[in-house]
């Protein structure tokens, strides 16, 4: 077997199988809804040690994954962006590189837990969970595409909470009509908690703004205030890693069932090595950079093509394409009445997006003297406000029937379609600081 061999090169596992696997969140088993085995049998006649390995980590990392039919469109993305095809183009090929590359990310997260621990591994599931959405805004953050960062951010929210939820509940409530759904009220009350308080530092520097509208430094209070929030967000949001993966992680550890289907790959052990894991994974951050750093660039482009705003771009396609695989995984596990590792997955990315990435993007465009606030405007910001409102109302029960997913959906349909017919011009100036004095030039905050 291929793990063999990397056991020898890496030593001991830390800690067994069974307790490896215990501790496996909705993040881990959602994604290995998506994994296939491979068959090394080929691979195993190969004589030369090294090779033989080098040939399994490939075989498992780029063929372990049921989407491995969309890496061809990493290599022709870089064509189409090299050979000057249309940008468009790049920009729609680059979307699908992203889908296998966000399930991978989270398959060699899980392989390096094995070696490190569950603590370790769940705050590497912590960091890495959402790396694509931050890698596209810290990209639209150097080309001063505020615009894009926060639509981006809103719509990932938006997605997990309306459409990944809602379709959960509302697939799984009819495939399991002949008995109750329920699910355990405790995870889903600390996330909604997390992402009322979220949604409260997103509202106050918008009611600031209409308070204080005569205020002639309002801009700049605006942006004092999004900033404090900000960091008393990080600081909420270490605390709930602390709350997870120490004190009450039996609350957020997926419990697996015994399941003779083939959909979903068990693993026992790893399959690959520490050092091999490592290195797949800051090659696939490397190409997750490059492919963000094409979308980012191209995303007017698509949308004077397709005869789209940026803002739907950015809130609906983003998050959608981008999410595709651990979308799959939530609905997937929601058919077979699991609805706790969806309710992980759709929660769980979304408080991680609210209460990490979205202040981690504030605080790094702080650093780089670009003026991002957290005033998302009106629209979006009501948006916000009614999906988090709507969420928590449906979950407070413990029980899911197909109507409350029925609910959600409609719900994220109507706010797409309010984004599609908005048609806003693309800002491309930047909002930079210089010299340490925050300029005039961004002293309007972009929606």
């Amino acid at each position: 077997m291929a793990s063999s061999y990397d056991h020898l090169e890496n030593g001991n596992l830390k800690g067994s199988s069974k307790e490896i696997k215990h501790g496996r969140t909705a993040h881990n088993m959602s994604s290995s809804s998506l994994r296939k085995k491979s068959d090394l049998a080929l691979v195993s006649k190969v004589r030369c040690s090294p090779l033989r390995q080098v040939l399994t980590n490939l075989q498992e990392v780029l063929l372990g994954t049921k989407l491995s039919i969309l890496f061809p469109a990493i290599p022709l993305s870089i064509i189409a962006h090299y050979c000057n095809f249309g940008r468009p183009w790049v920009f729609a090929l680059s979307l699908l590189g992203l889908t296998p590359l966000a399930e991978r990310v989270s398959f060699l997260t899980e392989q390096i837990a094995f070696y490190t621990g569950p603590t370790v591994g769940g705050l590497l599931n912590a960091t890495c969970g959402n790396v694509t959405e931050l890698i596209i805004a810290l990209f639209a953050l150097c080309q001063g595409k505020i615009e894009v960062v926060k639509c981006s951010l809103l719509g990932s929210v938006l997605s997990n909470l309306l459409l990944v939820l809602g379709t959960s509940l509302f697939c799984g409530g009819l495939a399991n009509l002949r008995q109750e759904q329920r699910y355990d009220r405790k995870q889903a009350d600390v996330n909604t908690s997390l992402l009322l308080v979220g949604l409260l530092c997103h509202m106050l520097p918008l009611m600031f703004k209409y308070a204080a509208s005569n205020a002639p430094l309002m801009g700049d209070q605006t942006l004092q205030l999004s900033r404090a929030s900000c960091i008393i967000m990080l600081i909420a949001y270490i605390a709930y890693l602390f709350f997870q993966l120490k004190t009450h992680r039996q609350l957020f550890e997926a419990q697996e069932e015994d399941d003779d289907s083939d959909d979903v790959v068990s693993d026992e052990e790893p399959v690959i090595g520490f050092t091999s894991a490592f290195a797949w994974l800051a090659g696939m951050a490397a190409v997750i950079a490059l492919l963000s750093e094409y979308v980012v660039g191209t995303i007017e482009d698509a949308s004077e093509s397709w005869g789209l705003s940026v803002s739907f771009i950015s809130i609906i396609l983003l998050p959608i394409v981008g999410n595709a695989a651990e979308h799959a995984g939530a609905i997937i596990f929601a058919f077979k009445n699991k609805l706790d590792i969806s309710l992980g997955v759709a929660l769980g990315s979304a408080t991680q997006i609210a209460m990490f990435v979205v202040p981690s993007s504030v605080i790094v465009a702080w650093i780089m003297g670009i003026r991002m606030d957290l005033d998302f405007n009106l629209l979006e910001t009501g948006s916000f406000f009614i999906a988090v409102l709507l969420t928590a109302f449906t979950l407070q029960d413990g029980t899911s029937h197909y109507l409350k997913g029925l609910v959600l959906l409609p719900c994220y349909v109507v706010i797409g379609a309010c984004f599609f017919v908005l048609k806003t011009p693309p800002l491309h100036q930047p909002h930079i600081i210089n010299m340490g004095t925050e300029s005039s030039l961004g002293s309007t905050t972009i929606a």
